[in-house]
């Protein structure tokens, strides 16, 4: 039984070793300095809703942000979402046009992300209009099946 106590002891404090690595706790947001002219407003909330905490400088940090090793992979994944596409850093040269696909595909948001964001599951109307507002604001493709030009 001592071996259990032991164990948990350690993995105690290895657990509150890790806290004091400082990657991941640094939530100061940069500013926005330029966003997209999007479609309508109601594209732009919806990209709000489902987007904006990895691919924007409005990141809102859950408390688990500040909990290592979660805040590592918190802090990972926006900074990997705002190299990828920024919409508050519009001024520099992105590719945005890959958007709605990725929204269609299922891809984005992640589903890890889904389940701890109940607010960024979109419906099937929401995700539908956030696809046509992406598209109409950023370009890309949208659901063109069954639609082509004729020669």
């Amino acid at each position: 039984m001592s071996w259990v106590k032991w164990g948990l002891a350690v993995l105690l404090g290895g657990f509150l070793v890790i806290q004091v690595v400082p990657y991941g706790r640094d939530h100061d947001n940069p500013p926005v300095v330029a966003e997209p002219s999007w479609d309508s407003a109601q594209t732009r909330v919806l990209a709000a809703r489902a987007c904006f905490d990895c691919h924007s400088n409005e990141t809102v940090w859950p408390w688990y942000s500040n909990v290592a090793p979660v805040s590592w992979l918190v802090q990972r994944d926006v900074d990997e979402g705002r190299e990828e596409l920024n919409y508050s850093e519009w001024n520099r040269p992105q590719e945005g046009d890959e958007s709605a696909e990725t929204v269609m595909e299922g891809s984005m948001p992640p589903r890890s992300y889904l389940l701890t964001h109940a607010d960024a599951r979109l419906t099937d109307a929401e995700l539908a209009e956030l696809v046509d507002g992406l598209v109409a604001t950023l370009g890309g493709e949208g659901d063109d099946e069954g639609e082509g030009e004729d020669d």
